[in-house]
């Protein structure tokens, strides 16, 4: 059994260690996965695009109908926290290792019935993580990744705790030996289990539609501006699976893989003729600038 590490978490207003963390067996997010999570990454110390996954957890939370009981400076104050306790358990300085934030909301802690109810209190857990991003050789080959059909629930813009058909769809990844899942959904391209997709095709980046059918991860905004100052032409609309195959580039999204390129999809090389099985030119423009990105963000 993996034991958990003495780092302190959040737990419902105290700092605890996370090996000794317990919430309540009837708690809702252990009985139903009844909650939201967001995953923050931070560079250097500081949180990167904090105010866009407070929005994003923001709208989660609307969704389920469970209060926010953290202002955003209460959540930007807890992250710092948990940032700094994760550097003093990694023997540095928080400007000396990048980390993940991790914020779980549940709706708390009733007696089991689906009905929500409506007069409980929230169970609030966060935690710091060392952020574990790909290797340079993946960056500089890119990564392989197999299809799948999109068998989730179709509220899938909302980040929540019920990640059965994330966790299955990643597996079916992990046992071929890749790296991702890339999902469809009637012919169409979704997402991938833990990722972004975006497809390259004539010089153009191309995404699925911001709908209820993929999570909209805070890299869609970033790419967005990134393709805008670049002068890369930038589209959301349904892709057919045809056009995946056919891409002359394929890239991975993702809080910690930032932008990686698909290069082989169900052992199919991808791309066009001059780097068929190699990552691309657009992939590497936005990676580049994604780096720029986030050194502005720590200035």
């Amino acid at each position: 059994m993996t034991s958990l590490p003495s780092t302190p978490c959040y737990l419902n207003g105290e700092f605890t260690p996370l090996c000794d963390a317990k919430i309540s067996v009837m708690d809702r997010g252990f009985i139903f996965g009844d909650g939201i999570y967001e995953i923050v990454p931070v560079y250097a110390g500081s949180p990167f695009r904090f105010a866009q996954h407070m929005a994003r957890l923001e709208r989660s939370l609307a969704e389920m109908r469970i209060a926010n009981p953290c202002t955003r400076e209460q959540w930007h104050s807890l992250s710092l926290q948990l940032v700094a306790h994760g550097a003093e358990a990694a023997g540095v300085v928080p400007q000396e290792i990048d980390q993940i934030v991790y914020i779980q909301i549940t709706r708390g802690v009733a007696m089991r019935d689906h009905v929500m109810p409506a007069d409980i209190t929230p169970t609030v857990f966060a935690m710091a993580n060392a952020m574990r991003s790909p290797t340079a050789e993946q960056r500089a080959a890119g990564v392989a990744c197999v299809t799948a059909n999109d068998f989730r629930w179709e509220k899938a813009h909302i980040k929540s705790t019920s990640l059965m058909g994330a966790v299955f769809a990643r597996q079916i990844s992990f046992d071929a030996g890749a790296a991702e899942t890339v999902m469809f959904r009637d012919g169409f391209l979704s997402e991938a289990a833990a990722s972004n997709v975006w497809v390259v095709k004539d010089g153009k980046l191309m995404g699925a539609p911001k709908d209820n059918l993929v999570l909209e991860g805070i890299r869609y905004g970033l790419i967005e501006d990134i393709c805008r100052k670049l002068g890369v032409a930038f589209e959301l609309r349904r892709i057919s699976r045809e056009e995946v195959f056919d891409a002359d580039e394929l890239l991975l999204s993702s809080a910690t893989k930032e932008v990686l390129a698909i290069t082989r999809l169900d052992g199919q090389a991808i791309g066009s003729f001059s780097h068929r099985g190699r990552p691309g030119p657009v992939c590497a423009r936005l990676h580049a600038a994604y780096q720029d990105a986030k050194l502005a963000s720590v200035a």
